[in-house]
């Protein structure tokens, strides 16, 4: 359904990008952040979907400035690989990727961002320093509790499960406390990572009551 792009950061460099559009008239923009693991076939299929459910969506290729096309699965040996790539995350240069990414869908309707692990966090960063943004939904982003005390720019809902052995709850609820206006879901028996149906940790249920609160929320907060 999709195809390869290229976009332009505000620094004047080129990154990769995943685009797909709907089949008929679009109901706005979303930007699709990725995992740890690049822009790779979940990422993709994600980014299609949100396409069928009617938005031009586009997953920019954040760690292009660090390896260029890099994806990968989700075996141990690849999840020690992809966590290299944030070890010392730059986090403007990735803001200036998806406001390169913003930029490019400003022209199809209200835009929104959602994004996963790296992405759930970017999501958040995006929804208090970017502009342009109508609304922001980020999963299980761990990072998520360190820029707290920011304020979004535009309404957030976020994901988490209860067995997320790498988020504690507690940072849950911090983010719960000083982030009131922020909409927070727990998912009893969801894990890290459990929208993507290619890792061991999915959950169904989890994953489309998710969904569900994702697409209802930007249906609310973008319409034109």
């Amino acid at each position: 359904m999709g195809k390869n792009i290229t976009l332009t950061a505000s620094d004047n460099f080129t990154l990769g990008a995943y685009r797909a559009d709907p089949a008929g008239t679009p109901k706005g923009g979303l930007v699709v952040i990725q995992e740890i693991f690049g822009v790779n076939h979940h990422i993709r299929a994600v980014t299609d979907r949100l396409a069928e459910e009617g938005y031009v969506a586009i997953a920019p290729q954040i760690f292009d400035r660090i390896s260029p096309n890099f994806e990968s699965g989700y075996t141990p040996d690849e999840i020690a690989e992809a966590r290299k790539y944030i070890a010392n995350p730059d986090w403007e240069a990735m803001l200036r990727d998806i406001d390169a990414t913003i930029k490019e869908l400003k022209d199809v309707g209200p835009v929104g961002i959602t994004g996963f692990c790296l992405g759930g966090t970017m999501s958040f960063l995006a929804a208090c320093r970017s502009s342009g943004l109508s609304a922001a939904v980020g999963y299980y982003g761990g990072a998520a509790v360190t820029f707290a005390d920011e304020t979004p720019k535009c309404p957030v809902m976020l994901h988490f499960g209860e067995t997320d052995h790498s988020i504690p709850l507690t940072d849950v609820e911090t983010i719960r406390q000083k982030r009131p206006e922020v909409e927070i879901h727990v998912y009893k028996d969801a894990g890290h990572g459990f929208h993507c149906d290619e890792r061991a940790s999915f959950h169904k249920d989890s994953r489309d009551i998710a969904w569900k609160r994702t697409m209802d929320f930007f249906a609310k907060h973008m319409k034109k």
